[in-house]
């Protein structure tokens, strides 16, 4: 079915090149413009697709004509789509984790271990760890924030545990007491690339629900705002662990 686009507007004085045009239906931008097709040109462009096309257009005409206002429509991605971002992340992956507990994390094995023995096996030849531990001795860095309450549920106690494993494989695990974390937001996310945001959405039972993708650059600024902050004042996780053995 052919789009329905309506003409936004253009800079141009004389042919009407560039332009652009808004898609009725999906709120879309159509950005018309003089292609790019030098292949020097074309090999420095990142994350372009095969079947996609560049084209130029002056800075101008984004300014005046490009949308100031938008509502946000979630997009929401899959589990394999987001267990991708893992394998295809260029520089940094990191993430906060604000819950008290995670309803995954209950019905995997090795908590119902570390609930019987007090301490959490793991599997090395796990998908996640052979992937962390590919990418970490590739160079890129991967890291976490966890708050913890004080004193921790038993589900924060069994992660702490489990650090050493995330650890192994190049994770960066570090700790805040929920006291100290005031200022930052009970949302739990990944961050890639400081360019992408995985917002993860739970229920009240701590089941993971919907995976929502942020790209707009002002989110992912407050998400760096919120990354950095954590990481200034959380401590390593090893150190955290003195810190809950001493107020046993």
């Amino acid at each position: 079915m052919a789009r329905q686009l309506r003409f936004t507007g253009t800079d141009s004085k004389v042919d009407g090149c560039p332009a652009l045009h808004t898609d009725v239906g999906t709120g879309e931008i159509v950005v018309q413009g003089t292609p790019v097709t030098d292949p020097a040109d074309l090999a420095q462009l990142q994350h372009f697709g095969p079947d996609e096309a560049a084209v130029v257009v002056p800075r101008e005409l984004i300014v005046n004509w490009g949308p100031k206002e938008m509502e946000r429509v979630p997009e929401l991605v899959d589990r394999d789509t987001f267990r991708r971002l893992f394998e295809t992340f260029e520089h940094t992956a990191w993430r906060l984790e604000t819950r008290r507990g995670y309803a995954s994390d209950r019905q995997d094995p090795d908590y119902q271990a570390f609930l019987a023995t007090g301490s959490s096996p793991c599997d090395p030849d796990e998908p996640w760890f052979i992937n962390i531990r590919r990418q970490t001795d590739a160079g890129k860095q991967v890291g976490r924030v966890r708050i913890a309450d004080s004193p921790p549920t038993t589900e924060q106690l069994f992660l702490l545990d489990y650090a050493r494993h995330n650890a192994a494989v190049g994770e960066d695990i570090r700790y805040l007491w929920r006291e100290d974390a005031a200022t930052l937001p009970a949302e739990d996310f990944w961050l890639f690339d400081s360019r992408l945001v995985a917002l993860l959405h739970f229920d009240n039972a701590d089941n993971l629900l919907n995976i929502e993708l942020i790209t707009e650059p002002a989110e992912v600024v407050r998400y760096s705002i919120v990354r950095d902050a954590a990481m200034h004042h959380a401590v390593p996780y090893d150190q955290f662990a003195e810190q809950v053995a001493q107020t046993d």
